[in-house]
C-alpha cells in the first residue's frame, strides 16, 4: 500500500448518468434523507486501487455523525470519520486487502448500510485484463509492478523573468524573488508549485499544483488557490512500448497560475502506449490519486497535440465522464481509423515506388499520384510512415523488447509480436496461428476512383493500380490477393472504441485547434471527420467548436491555454445548470456565446474566416478519392456488384477482365455502413472478478452502491 497524503472526494455534477460511470453520485450530508448510504468518492467502489479511498456517508436528518459505527472487514474505524468543513461526513479508509472489503455503517437505532468495495494493486490492472508482457521497470522499482514511492520536486516562478526556479522550502528565496499567481478564482498566492511524480499501473504520473508550503491541505479543505479543476496532459505519436515511460510535461505556468491541478501519465502519452484501454485505466487510476491527494474534482479537461488529441477523442467516447472538456489540437480522432490511412499509404508507396509492378505503359506522374491519394502533397505517405513507426509489423524493432524476443517468422515464430493489435491482445483476441485479430481489410477499395470519374486518373492507370497493388499478409509482406479483416477483430474494434465512432462524444465539450496541414501527416480533415461523425450520429456539432488559425499544425500560439479556458467557462455555467434536460443539451445551450468558431492570424488576432478557408485547407485520404465517406470510419466496406455502368468511361476486355480479378466480391458500396460498422459499448472490462481475460470485454455495469437494512 502506498502512502498517501490525505484524499477529496470527486463531484463531478456534469450528469448524473455520466458520473455514475465512474463514481457513484454524491449524497451530502445535509440532503433530506431517511436511509443511510455509503459512497465511495475517489473511485467506483469496484475500481479501488493503492488499498485505500476516500469515503462518504449520509445519514438521515434526525441522526447525529456521533451516532455512527463504522467498520471494515469487522474492525471498528469510526475514528476515521467526522463531520468534516465541507458538511460531509467522510473519512479515508486504510489498509484495504486485495480484492473484496466489507464496509458497514450502522447507528445507534439499528439503520445502517453495507457496501463491498474491491481494491486492485496500484500495480494494476484494474479493468485492462492481463498485462503485457515483457515489461521493463525503471531503475529504482521495488517490484515488479514498477511500484516505486513518490518523490516531491518544488520550483517557483521568478519575478520579473517568469522562469521557473528551483524552490528549497528549508531555505526559500526572498518573498520578492517570488512572482504572484491570481488564479480563475481571483486568489492570490506566492507563484510556488509543487510537482508530484511516482508510478501507478507500472508507469509513471506526474501531478504538479500551485502550492503553500508549510501549510494545510486536507481532501475537505484544500489550499486556497486550487480551483477545484483538473487539466490533463499529454503526449504525441502511437506507438506500442513495453516498458515505462516519461510522463507527459505539467508545467504549463499559465494554466498553473490559474489555480488548476495539472496530470499526466506516460500510458496516456500515445507515443508510448496506444492502447485505448490501458490509457483509460490509467487515466482512471491516476484520477483517484488526484482527488486522494488534492481534493475535489469539478471537472476535467484535455490538453494536447496530434497523439494528444488521439487519446483525448476516443477515451473521451469510449469512458464518458472521465474528460468533461476536451481541447484536441492537430487532430486524430483516434488510433484505428488514422490506421487505415498509414496502411493504405503503406502498400502504395510499395506500388508506385516499383515500377517492376506496373504494367508496361503505364507510367505515374506526381499529378496523377495525387489523385489516389487525394492530397497535393506525394510525400505525404512518405513522411507518415518514416515518423511514426509501423505498428502492422510484427517483427519490427520493438520498444524496449530485446531483439532476441522479437518475433521472426522464421527463428522466433513465439516471440513478441510488435503490432497494434497483438498489444491490444485483449480487445481482439487471438487467431488459430498466434496473431491477434486484425481489424483491417482493403477488399472492394477502388483506389482512384474519384481521379478517373473526373478524368485526371487515365482507364490504364486506375486498372493498373487495382490489378497489381494486393494486400498485406499478417508479417506486414505484400500478398497478390486484398486484405480482409477478421471479423472478430472488426467488431472489436467498433466495441472497444478503438474506432471512435463518436457515439458518447456529445456529452463532451469540445474546441478542436487547427492550422493549415504543413504535409507531416497532421491532415485537416480529421477535423472535420470528426464533426461529420456527430452530425451522423446526432444531427447536430454544437459542442464542437473550431478555433483556426495562419500557424502550421497548431493554428495559433496561443491557442492550447485559451482553449483551456474557454472550456474552463463553458464548463463552468454547465455545472450549475441544475435542470432535468440531458447533458447533450446542457453542453449545447451552456455554452457561451463567446466559445464560437473563430479564425486568427497565429498570434491571437481573429480575423474573417474566409481567410482560414484559403490557409487550412482539408485534403483526404486513398479512402476517400475511393469514394469513401468524409466521416473515414469504415474499416470494411459493404460490397456492392461490380458493373460498367457505374463508371463513366470505357474499358477493354482485358481491362474489364482485369478488375473482375481484382474484385471478385464486388467494390465498396460507401452508401451503406460498414461491415459490423456500431458504436463504444462504455466502460467495459476485459477481466473477470479472478483477473482471468475476458476477450472482447463486457460492460461494467452501473457502480457498485450500498444497501440499506434496519
Amino acid at each position: 500500500m502506498r502512502n498517501r497524503p490525505p484524499r477529496r472526494p470527486i463531484a463531478i455534477a456534469l450528469s448524473l448518468m455520466i458520473v455514475a460511470a465512474i463514481v457513484p453520485v454524491v449524497t451530502f450530508a445535509g440532503a433530506p434523507s431517511d436511509t443511510v448510504s455509503i459512497t465511495t468518492l475517489s473511485n467506483r467502489a469496484d475500481l479501488v486501487s493503492g488499498g485505500d479511498v476516500l469515503t462518504q456517508i449520509a445519514i438521515p436528518s434526525d441522526a447525529a455523525a456521533s451516532d455512527l459505527r463504522v467498520t471494515l472487514n469487522g474492525t471498528d474505524v469510526t475514528r476515521e470519520f467526522a463531520l468534516r468543513p465541507n458538511r460531509k461526513i467522510e473519512g479515508l479508509l486504510t489498509g484495504l486487502r486485495l480484492g473484496a472489503n466489507a464496509v458497514a455503517a450502522q447507528l445507534r437505532d439499528g439503520r445502517g448500510a453495507r457496501i463491498t468495495i474491491t481494491n486492485h494493486p496500484i500495480g494494476g490492472p484494474i479493468f485492462s485484463g492481463p498485462q503485457i508482457q515483457p515489461w521493463l521497470c525503471q531503475k529504482g522499482a521495488i517490484d515488479k509492478q514498477c511500484d516505486q514511492p513518490a518523490t516531491f520536486a518544488y520550483t517557483y516562478e521568478q519575478a520579473g523573468t517568469g522562469q521557473l526556479q528551483s524552490y528549497d522550502p528549508k531555505n526559500p528565496p526572498p518573498a520578492a524573488a517570488i512572482a504572484s499567481a491570481t488564479t480563475t478564482e481571483g486568489v492570490s498566492v506566492p507563484f510556488i508549485v509543487r510537482t508530484e511524480t511516482g508510478y501507478i499501473d507500472r508507469d509513471q504520473y506526474s501531478v504538479a499544483t500551485l502550492w503553500q508550503p508549510g501549510k494545510p491541505w486536507q481532501p475537505w479543505a484544500p489550499q486556497k488557490q486550487y480551483n477545484g479543476r483538473l487539466v490533463i496532459t499529454h503526449g504525441a505519436s502511437c506507438d506500442t512500448t513495453y516498458g515505462v515511460g516519461t510522463a507527459p510535461s505539467v508545467t504549463d505556468t499559465t494554466l498553473l497560475g490559474g489555480g488548476f491541478i495539472l496530470m499526466s501519465t506516460a500510458l496516456d502519452n500515445a507515443g508510448h502506449n496506444c492502447n485505448i484501454v490501458t490509457q483509460a485505466e490509467s487515466l482512471v487510476m491516476a484520477k483517484e490519486l488526484v482527488i486522494d491527494h488534492y481534493g475535489e474534482i469539478k471537472w476535467t479537461i484535455g490538453s494536447g497535440c496530434s497523439g494528444g488529441s488521439l487519446v483525448q477523442q476516443q477515451v473521451a467516447n469510449a469512458y464518458p465522464g472521465l474528460y468533461q472538456g476536451i481541447t484536441p489540437q492537430c487532430s486524430f480522432t483516434d488510433a484505428w481509423s488514422s490506421a487505415m490511412e498509414y496502411v493504405d499509404y503503406s502498400i502504395l508507396l510499395k506500388y508506385f515506388e516499383d515500377p517492376s509492378r506496373w504494367s508496361p505503359g503505364t507510367v505515374w506522374t506526381p499529378t496523377a499520384i495525387q489523385q489516389v491519394l487525394d492530397h497535393p502533397n506525394i510525400g505525404n505517405p512518405i513522411t507518415f510512415t518514416t515518423v511514426i513507426p509501423n505498428s502492422g509489423n510484427p517483427s519490427r524493432s520493438c520498444p524496449d523488447v530485446p531483439a532476441a524476443k522479437t518475433y521472426d517468422p522464421k527463428k522466433n515464430p513465439n516471440g513478441v509480436k510488435c503490432t497494434l493489435q497483438d498489444y491490444m491482445v485483449n480487445v481482439f483476441g487471438k487467431r488459430r496461428d498466434g496473431f491477434a485479430n486484425r481489424p483491417f481489410g482493403n477488399d472492394g477499395i477502388q483506389y482512384g476512383l474519384q481521379g478517373l470519374l473526373n478524368g485526371e486518373l487515365s482507364v490504364t492507370q486506375f486498372v493498373d493500380l487495382n490489378s497489381h497493388i494486393g494486400g498485406l499478409d499478417y508479417n506486414d509482406n505484400v500478398q497478390a490477393a486484398r486484405s480482409k479483416p477478421d471479423l472478430i477483430g472488426l467488431n472489436r474494434v467498433y466495441t472497444s472504441g478503438g474506432v471512435d465512432s463518436a457515439n458518447n462524444l456529445n456529452q463532451v465539450a469540445i474546441i478542436d485547434l487547427r492550422g493549415p496541414d504543413e504535409g507531416s501527416f497532421h491532415d485537416v480533415y480529421r477535423t472535420y471527420a470528426l464533426r461529420e461523425r456527430l452530425l451522423r450520429n446526432f444531427g447536430t456539432a454544437a459542442n464542437q467548436v473550431l478555433w483556426r488559425g495562419q500557424v502550421p499544425l497548431l493554428g495559433d500560439a496561443n491557442f492550447a491555454d485559451q482553449a483551456v479556458f474557454a472550456i474552463d467557462r463553458w464548463l463552468a455555467r454547465v455545472h450549475v445548470d441544475h435542470r432535468n434536460v440531458p447533458l447533450a443539451q446542457k453542453i449545447v445551450q451552456d455554452k457561451p456565446g463567446d466559445v464560437t468558431d473563430r479564425c486568427t492570424d497565429g498570434a491571437g488576432l481573429d480575423i474573417p474566416s474566409w481567410e482560414c478557408d484559403a490557409v487550412v485547407a482539408s485534403y483526404g485520404t486513398p479512402r476517400m478519392s475511393a469514394g469513401g465517406p468524409l466521416a473515414d470510419d469504415i474499416l470494411e466496406c459493404r460490397l456492392k456488384p461490380l458493373r460498367k455502368d457505374d463508371y463513366s468511361v470505357s474499358f477493354t476486355a482485358a481491362q474489364w477482365s482485369a478488375l473482375q480479378k481484382a474484385f471478385p466480391q464486388g467494390v465498396c458500396d460507401y452508401t451503406k455502413r460498414g461491415v459490423l460498422q456500431h458504436g463504444a459499448t462504455a466502460w467495459l472490462t476485459y477481466q473477470d472478478g479472478s483477473g482471468h481475460v475476458i476477450y472482447g470485454g463486457r460492460s461494467m455495469g452501473p457502480p457498485p452502491t450500498s444497501t440499506f437494512f434496519g
